[in-house]
This record gives C-alpha cells, sequence and structure tokens, in this order.
C-alpha cells in the first residue's frame, strides 16, 4: 500500500509545498524602510495578510492549500493540472500586489521617502509558484508549441499588475536608471552574437576535420575541455595583456576597439567556452550520417566540400542544434561576467549594484540575464519543435 501511494503522488510538488510553507512562516515577505539608507524592518506574510480582508484571505489559503494537496496525491488528473496552473498564474500576480499594497501604505503612513525591498520570502514564493506552475503544464502532456505558450502564459497576470507596485523600491530603482537597460540589453546582445558566431563556424570546421581524423579529436577535445575549466574572470585576466600588446603593435587594430580591456577580451574569452558545446554535437552528428549517404553522394561526383554542405550537414543539424541551443543560453549567462572588463552590458548594471550595495539594482541586472537566456532557450525549443520531433 505504501509503495502505491509513493507511486500514484507527485514528490515533486509535495516538496515544493513544504518549502512554500516554511518560506511563507520563516523568511520576510518584505522590509519596510523609512528611507534608501536603512536595511529596514522584516514584514512576514502572516504579518502582510493581517491588513487585508481576512474573512475572504483565509478561506482563499484554504482552497489553495487543498487544491495543492489533491494535486500532490492525484497528479494524474488533468483538471487538477489545469486548476493548479491557473492558481499558480494568480498566485504570482497577488504576491506582487500584495507588496505593492504594503509599498503604498508605507509610503501613506511613514513618508514620501520610504522604501520597501522585496525579501527573500517574496523571492522564495514567486520561485515556487512558478516551479508548481511549470510542473502543472508539463503533467498535462502537450506537445512543445502549446507548452510553450501555457509557460509563458503563466507569466501574463504578473505582466498585467506591474503597474501596481510602482512604489516598491525594485520599481523605483528602475525608474531612476530606465535610461541604460536598452543600451546595456543591445550590448549584451552584441557579445553574444559576436561570440557565438564565429564559434559556430570555428566549431563546425574542428568537428568536420575531426569526424575525417580521430588523432585530431583525440588532441584537441582536451584542450576545449581544459578551457571549460577554467573560471571566467581568470581567462578574461589571462586574454588582457596579450590583446593589450597586439593593440600596441598594431594600432589600427587598436583603432578598430581590440585592445586588452573592452569587448575584444570579453568576446574572445565566450568565443573559447562556446566552442566544446558547438564542436562536441557537431561531431557527434556526423558520426550520425549514414555512410551509404556519403558513398552514394562521392559516386555522383561531388567534392568533399560539397558532400559537408548538402548531405552531411543538413543530416548533423539536428545534435548540431542542440550543441547550438547550450552554447547561446551559456554565452547569455556568462556575458555578464565580461562587464568586469569593460565590456558593458547587463552585467555593468549588476556590478554598478554590487559595489553601490544596492541590492534592486542588481536583481534588475540579474532578471534581465535570466529572461533573455530563457527566451533563447524558449526559442531553440520552438524552432526544433518546427523543424524535427521533439524529445
Amino acid at each position: 500500500m505504501g509503495l502505491s501511494l509513493v507511486h500514484r503522488c507527485n514528490p515533486v510538488l509535495a516538496l515544493y509545498l513544504l518549502l512554500a510553507l516554511g518560506a511563507a512562516y520563516g523568511l520576510p515577505f518584505v522590509r519596510v524602510a523609512p528611507n534608501r539608507l536603512v536595511s529596514g524592518e522584516p514584514v512576514f506574510l502572516s504579518d502582510a495578510l493581517l491588513h487585508l480582508n481576512g474573512q475572504l484571505i483565509v478561506p482563499l489559503l484554504l482552497a489553495l492549500f487543498t487544491l495543492l494537496s489533491v494535486a500532490a496525491l492525484q497528479p494524474r488528473k488533468r483538471i487538477t493540472q489545469v486548476l493548479v496552473f491557473l492558481a499558480m498564474a494568480a498566485a504570482l500576480a497577488c504576491l506582487w500586489l500584495l507588496a505593492g499594497h504594503i509599498a503604498n501604505n508605507a509610503i501613506e503612513t511613514q513618508n514620501s521617502f520610504a522604501r520597501t525591498a522585496l525579501g527573500a520570502g517574496f523571492w522564495a514564493l514567486g520561485a515556487l509558484a512558478w516551479l508548481i506552475g511549470i510542473d502543472a503544464a508539463d503533467r498535462l502532456q502537450l506537445t512543445t508549441l502549446p507548452r510553450l505558450l501555457l509557460q509563458i502564459a503563466l507569466l501574463l497576470p504578473l505582466l498585467l499588475s506591474l503597474s501596481q507596485g510602482l512604489n516598491l523600491s525594485i520599481a523605483q530603482e528602475y525608474a531612476n536608471h530606465s535610461d541604460v537597460f536598452g543600451p546595456a540589453i543591445l550590448r549584451h546582445l552584441q557579445i553574444v552574437m559576436l561570440a557565438v558566431a564565429p564559434a559556430l563556424v570555428i566549431g563546425l570546421l574542428l568537428a568536420w576535420r575531426m569526424s575525417k581524423n580521430r588523432e585530431l579529436r583525440q588532441a584537441i577535445f582536451p584542450v576545449l575541455n581544459v578551457l571549460q575549466t577554467i573560471p571566467s574572470i581568470a581567462l578574461f585576466g589571462l586574454l588582457m595583456a596579450p590583446l593589450a600588446w597586439i593593440a600596441l603593435q598594431w594600432p589600427a587594430l587598436s583603432r578598430a576597439g581590440i585592445g586588452g580591456v573592452g569587448i575584444a577580451p570579453a568576446v574572445l574569452a565566450l568565443l573559447m567556452y562556446a566552442l566544446l558545446p558547438i564542436a562536441r554535437s557537431a561531431l557527434a552528428g556526423l558520426e550520425q550520417v549514414p555512410a551509404e549517404a556519403v558513398n552514394a553522394a562521392r559516386a555522383m561526383g561531388m567534392s568533399s566540400r560539397q558532400i559537408l554542405w548538402e548531405v552531411e550537414l543538413p543530416l548533423a543539424l539536428p545534435a548540431l542544434f542542440i550543441g547550438l541551443r547550450t552554447a547561446v543560453v551559456q554565452t547569455t549567462g556568462l556575458a555578464a561576467v565580461s562587464a568586469l572588463v569593460g565590456a558593458g552590458g547587463l552585467g555593468q548594471i549588476m556590478f554598478d549594484g554590487l559595489f553601490s550595495a544596492a541590492n534592486e539594482l542588481v536583481i534588475l541586472g540579474v532578471i534581465p540575464i535570466v529572461l533573455l537566456a530563457m527566451l533563447a532557450d524558449t526559442a531553440f525549443k520552438l524552432l526544433g519543435s518546427l523543424f524535427w520531433t521533439s524529445p
């Protein structure tokens, strides 16, 4: 009986529920301070709910807890998963609205300089609500495109309610720095593209040569593996001196923007990191090409270059696509560190917040990076579902 219950229940959702209860009662939901310089006093979720209509809130919380408990015990019921998904979409918006309500109340009762910062409880509950919603969407067993659209729809109520939290410190911090976010995002995308595009070309050529020469494979992959183990900050530092020397020897390169600091060491380091997933996936794809197809192309009189572009590469494209997806998502995250060598981008906003002890500014730098990585991953999944059968 015990084993049967374990097989029928959803232990992941049960764990999320326990973590949510712990975050709700053990972590501060927000912190309210009279000004920006003070850390502020913690306000827990239970204290925040006291300001609302308890006659309505308590039954809603009990209904939500009951729904999640039923979904954990009976995860195969589709209607239950749909209700859980809708409840989590609403919960994300309600968390923001509740935090905004506390911020508005603080400004009205204290002073116009009062700051309400989102606490660990808010972020933990928001992340858990997102994970529970994603889990419910996955258990509906939809195809790739509907599942991706459903995951995007999970954020719609939150996006529609953003205007209700303008008095939160994170919203005020964004308003104070709104002019730098557009250029920072464009710079971040530029760094990613300049790193991934040449890595794709080099990785393809390496994979093609390694598919013909096993000794070359045994020499190249250890080097690429070692590059992956070097911390990004250390690799940026190692590249600064030689690039500065090159710029000194050839002033034309310096005028073109190549130097010891700036975008050049960032792009070169990120290119090195992107080579391994691209080359490995391209090689795996090329090795899966049937020998009969290559022999038939050679019998038709095709050259090695024609066989690569017209036969091998199209057949290896699904495997290469997976490596390219990994490289793009990885590079999007690592590009944040390139701000330490003067490359700019969203990492600049993040480190500005760190150096000035402005936590909200750090979060505002991190969130777009995470969203860009998620959008890139989603775009690759969508393209994969359109051209190839999804796993």
